[in-house]
């Protein structure tokens, strides 16, 4: 059996037959060879970036004015999370923020909240707005991911460079991430996973017949950098963590059963720079994780049924409707157009079956494969469902369910690992095929791989025109109704249902606070976790008249509730757009008959409360 360090090892010098000649030019030139890989490299990235800005043209060429059509609501949470970028960088460092759901706040750790996403897009944001940065998040994502892939296959991995490519955009540009992109950018912000990768295989490959300072030296470093690693990537995006490290403990577990002499060799470096990360990891997340478990506004669950968010088996062998050759009858085996994370469909199952029996002497590929069906079947989530009908069959999730961190994972995006996986694949077999002797292999098997991939290939994400955000905001007018930090009330209040007017303080940097809103708090029964908060009666009454279109008999009870309502909001002002939602006559109406009249501005109508 070839293990995976020794193929990769022999893998170097050899991009095409006749790679012991090749070792032997490396070996002489070593700097004219890496002068001549990276104007090559550096192409084959901005291919992978031309890829995904070409996904995200609608929202790249219009980002204020439009939205994620199949998203709407969370792409307006992901704005308001942005926003607060430029504020870490002024010191407001707060794991629990009050200018959401005021009073209470929410706590940004149990909102995946993409804190490193939103520091390094801060000044994006403070000049260009959290719109802007929206849109270069998700084409930012997607590539960034593809490069960081590339760059493991075709650098640490030796493989050949093109199957490196296919592999990478295999793992970028899946039908699950282009799923995901809408919207999810904790999800797609998967760049930093190869980087971990890369730590790993960096502690496993440890000569033992280093010097024995030298081998101490290399992997204490390598287990610091995956430590922080690690630390980074919980605050970019804490779900795919928890995926790559379930994905990873399988990989190692079937390593060892599949090659247990190498395993048993690798196991003393590989165990000890774990540990060492692990220390590192729990050092910079102690706070950070008793704030997500045990501060305020923590949530003890998953806000998210395990039944309802779990893969139909049947949706594995479809095609995604995202792809150019989607099945017009898989949407409806999925919770959302956001959770498309199987769809791989027959053609690309067959293929990576067929590439992992014909490289089944490499170990590295069984464990991949052992891992993948793992977390496949984990996917299924409690119950079996098949073909949108739930069966009485249990799944493997039940052994995990409820399992702290567990919970708070959706079932259904366990099977996003098995893209990696069928990249790695993938490109692995493309790597043996173009170094193969015989021309009919090195012709075949990448015409059979691009038959697979062909069907999953992705269409831009479908955006919509959305109503701007009024000039009162975005000029600055605001500023005149609340003073910065305060309580501004857009009326009607965001919620779960429409969190459009979330978009008000993310154009203003989020330098004010709004009630309520879209957002992961403990609000259910018993402090369990819910999705928003229960409205207020004024609120309530809100919403019943955007929904419609008729203003109410307003009685002295409504006023009475009205003003607690905005004493316990905290409000200084309340605000109606003139044109920017349905029914903004009848609304404005309904607040003069609880408040009286209020004071054009621009294009709002404002109502102020200097108690607030």
């Amino acid at each position: 059996m070839t293990t995976l360090s020794s193929a990769t090892e022999d893998a170097e010098g050899a991009e095409q037959p006749g790679g012991s000649a090749r070792s032997a030019q490396v070996s002489a030139a070593p700097g004219a060879t890496v002068a001549r890989r990276w104007p090559v490299d550096f192409a084959i990235c901005a291919a992978l970036t031309l890829i995904a800005v070409i996904l995200d043209h609608g929202l790249l060429t219009n980002p204020t004015n439009r939205a994620l059509a199949l998203n709407p609501n969370d792409q307006a949470l992901d704005e308001w999370l942005l926003a607060l970028g430029p504020r870490f960088w002024t010191g407001d460092l707060h794991l629990v923020t009050h200018l959401l759901n005021a009073p209470d706040g929410i706590n940004l750790l149990s909102n995946a909240s993409s804190i490193v996403l939103g520091m390094i897009l801060a000044p994006v944001t403070a000049t260009l707005g959290a719109p802007v940065s929206f849109a270069v998040a998700v084409a930012g994502n997607l590539a960034a991911t593809a490069i960081a892939w590339y760059l493991l296959l075709a650098r640490t991995l030796r493989l050949h460079r093109a199957a490196a490519a296919v592999g990478a955009a295999a793992c970028a540009f899946a039908p699950g991430m282009i799923s995901q992109a809408n919207a999810h950018l904790h999800i797609t912000a998967q760049w930093l996973v190869p980087v971990i990768v890369w730590c790993v295989l960096r502690l496993a490959r440890t000569p033992d017949t280093l010097p024995a300072g030298r081998q101490v030296r290399r992997i204490v470093t390598a287990g610091v950098l995956l430590g922080a690693i690690v630390c980074v990537q919980l605050f970019l995006g804490e779900e795919v963590l928890l995926l790559a490290a379930v994905t990873m403990a399988l990989f190692c577990l079937a390593y060892a059963v599949i090659a247990p002499k190498h395993a048993l060799r690798v196991a003393p470096p590989l165990t000890l720079g774990l540990v060492i990360g692990g220390v590192v990891g729990l050092a910079g997340l102690a706070y950070p994780l008793w704030v997500q478990f045990a501060g305020p506004q923590h949530v003890p669950n998953g806000p998210f049924s395990p039944d309802f968010f779990s893969a139909d088996l049947r949706g594995f062998w479809l095609i995604s409707p995202l792809s150019w050759f989607g099945s017009p009858d898989a949407a409806r085996l999925v919770s959302g157009p956001a959770e498309y994370n199987t769809f791989f469909g027959i053609p690309l199952l067959l293929v990576t079956a067929g590439a992992a029996v014909w490289l089944r002497r490499r170990p590295e590929v069984l464990a991949c494969v052992a891992a993948g069906l793992v977390m496949a079947a984990l996917a299924l989530g409690p119950h079996l469902v098949v073909n949108a009908v739930r069966t009485t069959h249990s799944g493997p999730y039940r052994l995990i369910q409820g399992l702290p961190v567990i919970d708070g994972a959706l079932p259904t995006r366990f099977a996003l690992a098995l893209i990696p996986i069928i990249g790695i694949v993938l490109a692995t077999a493309l790597d043996r095929a173009l170094r193969a002797d015989r021309r009919e292999v090195r012709l075949v098997v990448p015409a059979v791989v691009a038959l697979a991939l062909l069907p999953i290939a992705p269409k831009p994400l479908p955006v919509a025109d959305r109503a701007p955000v009024p000039r009162f905001v975005t000029t600055g007018h605001w500023r005149d109704c609340v003073r910065p930090g305060g309580v501004l009330v857009p009326v009607p209040l965001p919620n779960p249902g429409n969190a459009d007017k979330m978009r008000w303080p993310a154009a203003a940097d989020d330098a004010f606070a709004i009630p309520e809103g879209f957002f992961i708090a403990p609000y259910a029964a018993g402090g369990q976790a819910s999705i928003g908060i229960y409205s207020r009666p004024t609120s309530q009454l809100f919403n019943e008249v955007e929904r419609s279109g008729a203003v109410p008999e307003i009685t002295p009870d409504d006023q009475a509730r009205a003003r607690d309502d905005v004493a316990y909001w905290h409000a200084s002002c309340l605000v109606v757009a003139d044109h920017d939602q349905p029914h903004a006559a009848e609304l404005r109406r309904t607040v003069e008959a609880l408040f009286g009249p209020g004071r054009h501005v621009d294009d709002v109508t404002v109502w102020h409360f200097p108690t607030g």
